[in-house]
């Protein structure tokens, strides 16, 4: 299991933001978190990614990867979150370099010193998520879909056990959405659990998952039937403020 959360309370700037929460995810599963913006989608990612805390007093049981969160020594965080590829809305690319360079530094932030398996590691991302003609271009001369391939590659590049991706599609157009979904569904077929946090409940039909949603501080598993009246409750909502 990568990660086993009981009865896990999450605040937010000490507002409660999740209570009870009960989370597992296991070796390539495919995850959707969905809710309204300020539900605790993002809350409850940035505690699996250490970057926000969980009270000892506010939890049964923490584990991320084997290792209690509970308890973690900051020393301790990069070496677990080298384990993990984290994707964010904003894509988070260095603009003073190409792209090869943004992949570069990762990896020898994290430890690679032998510039031939650099070399090789960096072809082999870039070919998986299609972009291996943009090596030599910065991130400003790239499109959003393309810029938010380019940080699925640089999630990959160790090799996670799981990726964290914090609303991946927001900036993005409908096809160009989907294509990135397909991307990281293809990352969980080869063994990598994905947990995806969305407010854009109609990329499940085209990609499915297991589904929790964040709603009213409770964190609940929700079926096909309870989905799709979230989609229906969705696009009313959208209508009347078209109308």
């Amino acid at each position: 299991m990568l990660i086993n959360y009981q009865k896990v309370n999450i605040y937010q700037d000490e507002k409660l933001v999740l209570e009870n929460v009960d989370f597992q995810v296991n070796e390539g599963e495919f995850i959707y978190l969905i809710g309204r913006v300020g539900s605790g989608k993002s809350s409850l990612l940035k505690t699996i990614y250490c970057e926000l805390d969980i009270d000892p007093e506010d939890a049964e049981r923490a584990d991320v990867l084997g290792e209690s969160v509970l308890a973690l020594r900051r020393s301790r965080v990069p070496a677990l979150r080298k384990q993990m590829g984290i994707i964010f809305q904003d894509f988070q690319l260095l603009h003073d370099r190409t792209v090869y360079r943004n992949l570069r530094f990762v990896l020898k932030a994290t430890g690679w010193t032998d510039n031939e398996k650099i070399d090789r590691r960096i072809i082999e991302v870039l070919a998986e998520v299609g972009m291996s003609d943009k090596a030599e271009k910065m991130p400003s001369e790239l499109s959003g879909g393309e810029q938010q391939r380019i940080a699925i590659a640089r999630a990959l590049l160790n090799k996670p056990k799981i990726i964290i991706a914090d609303e991946p599609t927001g900036n993005l157009d409908p096809e160009t959405a989907a294509s990135i979904v397909s991307l990281l569904q293809a990352a969980s077929k080869e063994g990598t659990a994905v947990v995806m946090s969305t407010h854009n409940i109609h990329l499940i039909d085209l990609f499915p998952g297991k589904v929790y949603r964040c709603k009213n501080r409770v964190f609940s598993l929700i079926d096909d039937g309870e989905r799709q009246r979230e989609m229906e409750e969705e696009d009313a909502e959208e209508m009347a403020q078209k109308g």
